[in-house]
């Protein structure tokens, strides 16, 4: 399951449906001029709509609305503690070279996790997350991640960290492993907004009594129709196409 969501991921990035489009042809006997033209036309179509903000982000945008943002300041004294999803630290081998923790564009997700440990010191925390690289190399993202709680002077004694997992599924299975954790108990899950759908189902399928703490939005209530980026846009399809191919992967699979 792990080698085929691999696979899948590759299928979702757009830009690898473009370098196909372009491979046929190349492929393509020169004779045949009228369906070489139609296939460059259709590449460049594709690399120019990807580039069209508002599209993409209303798909995000629905992923995003499924569960509500909680306030900061909400009363959490009926909480356990704090799942963390990994996903927000570089890979291992980024993080090798260097001394300092190396977040990336889903940092929200440990800092959404500080504040609420600085605001609810009763909290217990784990974080879930080993290495989602297929060809491992470095430090897990759990190690990784106590080494940025660490650099804050959080109290790693009311932490644990899960390190064997590369995959939501995994997370929900392996976390509930730990020593001392009750999956019963009322917990906060804390991962991206526009994951929290499958990250929700796959926990509550696994047993956990989680409550959603989306944090790392990618959207607003709209997107004005002039945004166009082909960086931005090409991340954001990257991203949603990923996360909907998963839903559908889960839920054949049972994982849902």
């Amino acid at each position: 399951m792990f080698i085929a969501s691999k696979i899948l991921a590759l299928i979702t990035q757009p830009l690898a449906w473009v370098i196909v489009l372009l491979l046929m042809v190349v492929c393509l006997p020169a004779q045949k001029v009228y369906l070489l033209k139609r296939l460059v036309a259709v590449a460049l179509a594709v690399i120019l709509l990807m580039g069209w903000e508002p599209l993409p982000d209303v798909l995000i945008r629905h992923l995003e609305g499924q569960h509500p943002e909680m306030p900061v300041d909400a009363d959490m004294s009926h909480y356990a503690g704090v799942v963390v999803l990994g996903g927000a630290l570089d890979s291992g081998y980024v993080a090798q070279a260097h001394q300092q923790p190396v977040l990336n564009s889903a940092a929200e997700r440990m800092t959404g996790a500080v504040t609420l440990l600085q605001r609810n010191p009763h909290l217990h925390m784990v974080f879930t997350g080993g290495e989602g690289e297929l060809f491992a190399n470095g430090p897990t993202e759990a190690e990784r991640a106590k080494v940025f709680f660490d650099s804050l002077g959080l109290h790693v004694q009311q932490m644990q960290f899960e390190a064997k997992s590369r995959n939501t599924y995994e997370n929900a299975v392996l976390t509930a492993q730990l020593p001392g954790v009750d999956k019963t108990r009322r917990w906060l899950l804390v991962t991206s907004a526009w994951h929290m759908p499958r990250s929700m189902a796959t926990f509550r399928k696994a047993g956990w009594n989680v409550q959603a703490y989306p944090v790392d939005f990618r959207t607003g209530s709209d997107t004005p129709w002039t945004a166009y980026s082909l960086k931005n846009g090409v991340s954001s399809w990257q991203l949603v196409l990923h996360e909907w191919v998963g839903l559908v992967a889960y839920r054949l699979a049972g994982r849902i």
